[in-house]
This record gives structure tokens, sequence and C-alpha cells, in this order.
């Protein structure tokens, strides 16, 4: 498009587009920019003016008689004057004058029952002197006979002496679980834990399969300390049970159990561990 002979006429928007297509639609959109602003202003200020309007005049003639608000008048006075008359306590009726006697209550007879005359009547027996008690035989029945000092009653039967509680005395062959003095390691159990970590060896197929844990070996410790009976209560196999076992059995004598001050065999339960490094 050629540019305009009179320069100093031109607007912003003919200098911004003067070598450009103004019939794109920029050149028109602000060119007319300002009528648009002022239209959309009058618009919503009109907008703004009609829903006020619309609320004076739904205030002013919408509303009927029942929705407007009642004024009531409340006298305090009167409220306090309530208060205190429901707060009185009741008084319990007067009583009744002297005059007026109480009323009588219903009774009914009711008498001993009387022996018939066919009956006898039992006098009780007074019980008997106590002269007449020392020379005489306590009895149910009074008979005559010949009276001695010398005469008493049976005497009691023997009361028999108590005899000791026996003892009892455990078998030879009896194993027990619980005893008084518990059967015990050379050193306690910290030693015992030294010697099975030194001494037990970790088998080849349990490190193959990568296999760890715990075995639970029982076993009697014998009246002279010595281990036999070995027992797995559980096991996690690949040869840790056989290992545990073994390793068991090659311990030294215990200190062992003891009940009523004598050696008895006792089980005992240890658990082995098997941790891979």
């Amino acid at each position: 498009m050629e540019q305009p002979k009179n320069a100093s006429n031109l607007t912003l928007d003919e200098i911004v587009f003067a070598n450009r297509n103004r019939e794109y639609g920029a050149y028109t959109l602000r060119k007319n920019y300002a009528k648009y602003l002022t239209r959309a202003a009058l618009l919503g200020v009109g907008l703004f003016g009609g829903m006020v309007l619309a609320a004076w005049g739904f205030n002013k003639f919408g509303k009927s008689e029942e929705d407007e608000l009642q004024t009531v008048e409340i006298d305090l006075s009167k409220l306090k004057e309530e208060k205190q008359e429901e707060k009185k306590p009741e008084l319990p009726p007067p009583p009744p004058p002297p005059e007026q006697k109480p009323p009588e209550v219903a009774q009914i007879k009711f008498l001993p029952p009387e022996p018939k005359a066919d009956e006898e009547v039992k006098q009780e027996e007074p019980p008997p002197k106590m002269e007449e008690t020392e020379k005489a035989v306590i009895s149910n029945v009074t008979k005559e006979g010949e009276e001695s000092e010398e005469i008493a009653a049976a005497p009691p039967p023997p009361v028999e002496e108590a005899k000791p509680a026996e003892i009892e005395k455990p078998r030879e062959d009896e194993i027990f679980t619980s005893v008084e003095q518990q059967p015990e390691f050379p050193g306690g159990n910290i030693e015992a834990l030294k010697y099975i970590g030194k001494n037990l060896k970790y088998p080849s197929a349990a490190q193959r399969a990568n296999v760890s844990g715990k075995v639970f070996v029982k076993f009697v410790v014998e009246k002279d300390g010595s281990i036999g009976d070995v027992q797995i209560l559980k096991g996690i196999g690949f040869g840790c049970d056989e290992e545990a076992s073994r390793v068991i059995k090659t311990m030294p004598k215990w200190s062992p159990g003891k009940q009523n001050g004598r050696n008895v065999r006792v089980w005992f339960t240890l658990p082995i561990s098997f941790v891979l490094e």
C-alpha cells in the first residue's frame, strides 16, 4: 500500500501498518478498539443498573405483609416474676387437727395352737445334777446299778502318730524336664556358645543353596554330665541338622542336674544358628 503524503496527520496505527497488509484484520481491530471499548463499558453499566433497579423493585413491591418483620415488646420484669414463682418449693399438706383420729389399721387375730384333749403334753425332763453324773456313766437311758467313783466313760481311741512325709525318690532311669538345679556347660552358656562357634562347620550343600537358620537340638545330660540321646526338634536340612547333632555329641561333660540333692538325668534343648557371612 502507498504511504499517505501528509505524514503529520498520520495516526499511530497508520504508521505501524504503513508497509503492511491492512486487510489481514489486525489493523481493523486496532483502529476500532476505542469504539468497542466504549460500547462494552456502556453495556456493562446498563446491565448493572438494570440489576440494581430490579432488586429495588422487588424489595419495594414484591414483599407481602407476612414477610414483614413483626416487633414484639418483651417486659423483663414479668419474666423475672414468672421465674421466681416457678422456683417456689411445694409445701407439704398441713397436719390434721388434733381432734381427728388416725385411720384404723386392719388386724387379724392369731393365737398359738392349743393341744387337743386326747393329746398328752410332754414335759421336758430337767438335766441330771453334777453329783449324779460323777458316780454313773452318761447314757440316753437312766438305769439303776452299782455306783462307783471309778466308773468313767470309755476312753477315746488312741491317736495315731503323724508319719513324716516320704520324699519320692527318683527312679534310676527317669529323665526330668525341670529340676531344682539345672545342668550347666563348664563355664556357663557363654562358653557353650563359644565352643559351638569354634567347632561348627557350615555344610557345603547349605552354602550352595544359600540356606541359613536355627536348628533346635534336644539331648539328655546324664548323671555323670555326659551327653546322650541327641534328637533334632526342628531342623533346616541341607546337612545342617547332622552337623548340629555332631557338635553336641562332641561336647565335654556338663555339670549334671540335681533333684533332692541327687544327680539325675535331665532333658536340655539348645538352639544352634547357621548364618552365612
